[in-house]
Parts: C-alpha cells; sequence; structure tokens
C-alpha cells in the first residue's frame, strides 16, 4: 500500500471505566492506602486511585497522548462524577476529552457500543481504565491499516509487568494465521492449550484497534456465559463477517490495577514518569 492510500493514523481512544471494581472495594491485609487512595478504592473507582497525587488514569491518558492518541472518550456509569469532575477540570494540552454513559454494566462489548457516536466513522482503540499500556506499545498500532490486537509476548510480560506469574498465565492468548491476522483466541487457557498453541502465542491485554464494524458486531452477538456482552465476541464476530485484526506483536509489559495488592507496585513502577495530560 503506498502511502497516498494508506489511512491516516488512529488518533481516537476508547477507555472503558464502567467496571463495578468489585476487587478493588475488598479490603486488603497489609495493605496500607493514602486517605484518597482509599476513597477511590471503596468506591471501585480503580482508574481514580492516587499515584503521587494524580489519579492512574492520568497516566494512562499520558501514554495515550505519547502515542498520538488525541481524543479520549471515556465510557462511564452514570454514577461517576469523581471521574467526569476531575477531567472537566483538569488542564489539558495534548488531549480532548469527552464521555459516553453505559447505563448499565453490560460488559465490555455493551460499552463500547455506547461510544459508537464518538467513532463515527474512524477506527477507534479500545483499552481498560484498569491496565498502563506503555506508548511504545500503542505506537505500533499506527502502522496497521485496519483493526488490529497489540499482543504481548509472556517473557515481555514477565518481565516488565507488576502481575504475578499465576495471574498471567490465566490470561487470554492469542494465535495467528499465515497472514499474521489473529485466527484463534483462547480465554483461561489450560497448560495442555498453552502447549498446542505454541511459543508463538502472545497475551491479549484488551488491547484492541478497531473499525467502525465492531458497533454492528457489538449489536449482534448474544450475551455470554456470564450474563455480558464481550468484546471477546464482538471481535469473533467482525472477524468472522469480514473485517480481519492483525496481531502486532510487543516484548513491553502491561502494569495491573485490578485490586488493592496492585497499588504499591503500579506507584513504584510509575514513579518516574512525566505525565501531560
Amino acid at each position: 500500500m503506498n502511502d497516498a492510500s494508506r489511512p491516516a493514523p488512529p488518533h481516537k481512544a476508547v477507555i472503558l471505566a464502567r467496571g463495578l471494581g468489585s476487587r478493588m472495594r475488598k479490603a486488603a491485609e497489609g495493605v496500607e492506602l493514602s486517605a484518597e487512595q482509599q476513597k477511590a478504592a471503596d468506591a471501585g473507582v480503580k482508574a481514580m486511585i492516587s499515584l503521587a497525587g494524580r489519579p492512574f488514569l492520568d497516566y494512562v491518558i499520558s501514554a495515550l497522548a505519547d502515542a498520538g492518541f488525541t481524543e479520549v472518550c471515556l465510557v462511564i456509569g452514570p454514577e461517576h462524577d469523581l471521574i467526569r469532575d476531575y477531567y472537566d477540570a483538569a488542564p489539558k494540552q495534548r488531549v480532548r476529552i469527552s464521555y459516553a454513559v453505559q447505563a448499565e454494566p453490560l460488559g465490555t462489548a455493551n460499552a463500547v457500543l455506547a461510544a459508537e457516536e464518538f467513532a463515527g466513522t474512524d477506527r477507534v482503540l479500545v483499552i481498560n481504565s484498569d491496565n498502563y499500556y506503555p506508548a511504545e506499545a500503542l505506537r505500533l498500532l499506527s502502522e496497521v491499516s485496519g483493526s488490529a490486537l497489540v499482543g504481548f509476548t509472556r517473557e515481555g510480560m514477565l518481565a516488565r509487568s507488576n502481575i504475578p506469574a499465576d495471574r498471567i498465565a490465566a490470561f487470554a492468548l492469542a494465535k495467528t494465521d499465515s497472514t499474521g491476522h489473529l485466527d484463534e483466541l483462547v480465554e483461561k487457557p489450560d497448560p495442555e492449550a498453552v502447549a498446542k498453541l505454541g511459543e508463538e502465542v502472545v497475551i491479549s491485554m484488551n488491547c484492541w484497534l478497531c473499525s467502525p464494524r465492531i458497533f454492528e458486531a457489538a449489536r449482534s452477538i448474544p450475551k455470554s456465559a456470564r450474563g455480558e456482552y464481550e468484546i471477546t465476541d464482538a471481535v469473533r464476530w467482525a472477524i468472522d463477517h469480514g473485517d480481519p485484526y492483525t496481531v502486532v506483536r510487543t516484548e513491553a509489559g502491561v502494569l495491573d490495577m485490578s485490586n488493592r495488592g496492585d497499588i504499591a507496585s503500579v506507584v513504584e513502577a510509575l514513579r518516574a514518569l512525566q505525565v501531560r495530560l
């Protein structure tokens, strides 16, 4: 594809911040939190956990801006005034922030559907609000002409994330076909599945670049066994209906902010990072 026909690099990002934060609400023995951290943790708003005076979500958005994503849509619940009030008032030099409200917590695909108006006809990056994705991984998507998934190697995750090996072992695995497109996505793989998939398999950390076809997919899938509309099912539907997903491989790691025990390691990992919205 020549430069004239290559689509513009993606610049819109959707951050899924609607989750109930059940794990973050649970007390953790031996974990001491500041008053600010305690408030956000008790509310289950993982994205607003304070790190050196700034919410975790600031770091997530700053990395997006570093990677060229300058329009950000936060998918929130009707009750999430903590997020809306903070970002309405926060000084912003590099990004524009808007909101989409997911009325009920009906799953990640339903959350994406809430951002359809924001996306318009553009491709959008879709990520979790409780994960920090480094800019070096996000930049890889600028070279992709269609839909994509960032695939993280197990070695990179073990070396550069704050996530214990047993938790990493339970993450979804992505296998590519001969053209580099997503061929198989295995969730909660057992050791036999890991061995069968082979060494080239990568980990999905829910870092998706989606074409507008994702919205048709989100409307077309049934609820999962958990009673939710899952983005993984929507991606499978999109692939089956002619929207292939390129898998871009990276040795970078992802930081996780799922529960109170994660907070100290995230603070340490991001301590020296300069944040600018």
